[in-house]
């Protein structure tokens, strides 16, 4: 099966599906947004759990499954439909046989999530029952991990945690823990030849007064992937994703990598917070005469590999004052690369289904479509050794 990466047309949303060519057709799902309309037979809505479904293997007891699920930040358009579609508990409770009307749910073999996306986010808003239900799956499976010493821990049960908690809460967990800055090739317990990721954020715990401003920017998991189109192409696509995080985590970021440019290089670019001005700017559109894009921020976006693509995971961008998404970023955008999708508008604003790339040998390729070329061009990053044990 060739590498591909799915965008799920969730409007204001994320929901995407990264499968790699690889002896068992891994999958990673990143987010999802199954909202009731999508549920709705009667409404038009595109049925992205159907959409997502086609996709997905089944196990020897016919279960469906993602190999890894990734929880970018526990806000309500990413994490939606996740109790009705997706299995939460041990798999020895598994109902094999749901309700008449109902299917099978979803199992995450594996989930990678950071506990510190989950505080900070907490303290500003009320998590949703999708995301409360979510973060007792992760302690479930943190607690698994400790009771049995990480050993024997099953398909299910597996647990990464992205990025280090506050108060030495990670220590124990040192095998299950990915910290900042650091890559790993493990995808449910198995070192991968498809794949390997970068981790960029969340940051650890600061001072109070950038504390602060996180939170409000919304610290999410960001993530550099590195995708195989087969084994004499292992770079061929890397996937640069980052949640919801806004131009607070940009402008860090292009400060720790300014020198180090390969960490931020993307073939494909999922435009953070579903193409907001705040992930550009700290000025308000609506309160500042003349809002300015942060410069530091949109370098940090703008290290575009040549024929590079930004997707925007988002209702139609129109020209007006709607933020997200944002024409004004959407603009900014179209100054790094001239392959600028949003799912909104695929295959047209009316009717919309999954905009699915399919990764070969020169990069991603959009559906019938041609690559262009970038007004920015950077170098491509070679494959990085495991620095996680």
């Amino acid at each position: 099966m060739s590498a591909k990466i799915t965008f799920f047309p969730v409007a204001n949303g994320d929901m995407t599906l990264i499968s790699l060519n690889d002896n068992d057709d891994t999958n990673i799902l990143i987010d999802v947004n199954i909202r009731a309309a999508a549920d709705n037979p009667d409404d038009d809505t595109c049925d992205v759990a159907a959409e997502l479904r086609k996709r997905l293997k089944t196990d020897s007891s016919g279960r469906p499954y993602v190999d890894v699920f990734v929880l970018s930040h526990p806000d309500k358009d990413h994490c939606t439909g996740l109790c009705n579609h997706f299995y939460l508990g041990k798999l020895e409770d598994y109902v094999d046989e749901p309700p008449e009307g109902e299917e099978k749910k979803i199992i995450m073999r594996e989930i990678w999530s950071s506990p510190m996306v989950s505080r900070r986010a907490s303290k500003n808003h009320t998590l949703t029952d999708d995301a409360k239900a979510f973060n007792s799956e992760a302690r479930r499976r943190v607690k698994l991990y400790r009771e049995n010493n990480g050993i024997n821990i099953n398909d299910g049960d597996r647990i990464l945690i992205i990025g280090e908690d506050e108060d030495q809460k990670s220590e124990g967990l040192e095998g299950i823990l990915i910290k900042q800055g650091e890559t790993f090739d493990t995808i449910n317990g198995k070192r991968s030849t498809a794949a390997w990721m970068r981790v960029l954020g969340p940051f650890p715990l600061q001072d109070e007064e950038t504390e602060t401003t996180l939170r409000k920017n919304h610290s999410s998991v960001i993530i550099q992937y590195h995708i195989a189109a087969d084994d004499s192409n292992p770079d061929a696509c890397i996937f640069l994703t980052g949640g919801d995080a806004e131009v607070a985590i940009w402008k860090k970021l292009w400060e720790n990598h300014k020198t180090t440019t390969d960490n931020l290089k993307y073939d494909l670019l999922l435009a953070p917070h579903h193409c907001s001005w705040h992930v550009l700017s700290s000025d308000s559109r609506s309160k500042c005469d003349d809002p300015k894009v942060d410069a530091d921020a949109k370098n940090a976006l703008s290290q575009a590999n040549e024929g590079a693509f930004i997707v925007s995971s988002s209702k139609a961008i129109k020209d007006d004052e709607t933020d997200p998404p944002c024409h004004a970023a959407k603009e900014e955008y179209l100054t790094i690369t001239s392959n600028f999708e949003c799912t909104g508008e695929y295959p047209n604003e009316k009717s919309h289904e999954p905009l699915e790339f399919l990764i070969a040998a020169d990069g991603p390729q959009p559906p019938g479509k041609k690559k262009a070329t970038p007004k920015v061009a950077a170098i491509a990053v070679a494959r990085e050794p495991l620095s996680h044990g």
